[in-house]
Parts: structure tokens; sequence; C-alpha cells
């Protein structure tokens, strides 16, 4: 079977993220919070101070409503909980080549 290069143009970490989608089976909601994470994860990653920003971003007025959106990212394998800290799945991380197999 021949193989094949795809090359996709993400130009934003919201598309870089639409590109994992039919993995993960994210909403938009979950995919665009998640996407707010990742941009502001120098506050720490779905930290509380991270949490209040990216509510502020999103015009979320409380942000403990995220920890609901965290909790689903983790089940959904976007996310993992180490050490007590969360971190971004090694699948999605910027700077990784992702190889991936379709087979039927």
């Amino acid at each position: 079977m021949k193989s094949r290069t795809i090359k996709i143009q993400a130009d934003s970490t919201f598309r870089f993220l639409q590109v994992f989608n039919g993995i993960l089976e994210l909403t938009d909601k979950e995919l665009l919070i998640l996407s707010k994470f990742v941009d502001n994860m120098n506050f720490g990653f779905c930290s509380a101070h991270s949490k209040k920003v990216v509510a502020e971003e999103l015009g979320v007025s409380d942000p403990n409503t995220l920890n609901n959106y965290v909790k689903r990212l983790k089940d959904k394998g976007a996310i993992e909980k180490k050490n007590n800290q969360y971190k971004l799945s090694k699948l999605l991380e910027p700077t990784n080549k992702v190889i991936i197999e379709i087979t039927r």
C-alpha cells in the first residue's frame, strides 16, 4: 500500500486541535475551551488562575463553571491528570510529529 503525506496548515491553536477532533470527538465549545487553556499555558494548565483568565476571555462569569469542561476533556483524553496537575495529552502537543495510520 502506498503511503501519503498530507500537510495541514493550522494557523491557530483552535485549528490545530480541530485536526484531532475525529479522534477525540470534542464539541465545538470543548475545542474552544481547550484552545484557550493551551493559549494560556503560561498561567498553569487548567490551574485556578488560568480558569479565571479563560473564563474572562470567554465571557463566563464564574470560572468554576469550567471545571465541568475540564472533567469532560479529561474523560475524552484531551488532557491528563498526573500528580494532581493537568497536562495536555501528548497526542496534542504542538511540538510532536504525529503519524496517524488508518486501516480497514
